[in-house]
C-alpha cells in the first residue's frame, strides 16, 4: 500500500472520530436545600396571579411550568409544585411554596423546612 493511501486512511479515522458525538438521556437532577412559604398577592413572576391555594411555587433558575417534586427531608412527606414566580432570595433555601404547597409536607409554624427538589 503506497504512503498516500495510508495517510488518507489515517486522516478519515482521525476525522469519524473527531466527529463522533456522544448522547446522553438527561438524568434527574435532585437539589438539597432548605423551603419556606410566602404569602402575598398581586402577580408572579411569570404573570399569573398570586394564589396561596395553588401547588405552585418560586425558584430562582427553573423554567416556568416546570413541575418538581419537593420532599421533606424529615418526614417523608412529598408535593408535587409547579414553578410560576422566582425567589428565594435569601442563602440556604432554593424553593418558596404557596401555603397550601408548604402545609402537604408540614405546619406553617415550622416556617422553613429541609427539603429535595427534584424535576418531574
Amino acid at each position: 500500500m503506497s504512503t498516500k493511501k495510508i495517510l488518507t486512511a489515517a486522516a478519515l479515522v482521525l476525522t469519524s472520530v473527531a466527529t463522533t458525538q456522544v448522547i446522553t438521556a438527561p438524568t434527574a437532577s435532585a437539589e438539597t436545600c432548605k423551603a419556606s412559604y410566602y404569602t402575598g398577592g398581586g402577580t408572579t413572576a411569570s404573570g399569573e396571579p398570586f394564589n396561596p391555594n395553588a401547588l405552585t411555587a418560586a425558584h430562582k433558575t427553573l423554567r416556568f411550568n416546570t413541575r418538581v417534586k419537593v420532599t421533606n427531608r424529615n418526614n417523608g412527606k412529598s408535593v408535587i409544585v409547579r414553578i410560576n414566580d422566582r425567589g428565594p432570595y435569601i442563602r440556604g433555601r432554593c424553593i418558596d411554596l404557596t401555603p397550601r404547597g408548604f402545609k402537604a409536607l408540614a405546619p406553617l409554624s415550622a416556617g422553613v423546612i429541609p427539603v429535595t427538589v427534584t424535576v418531574v
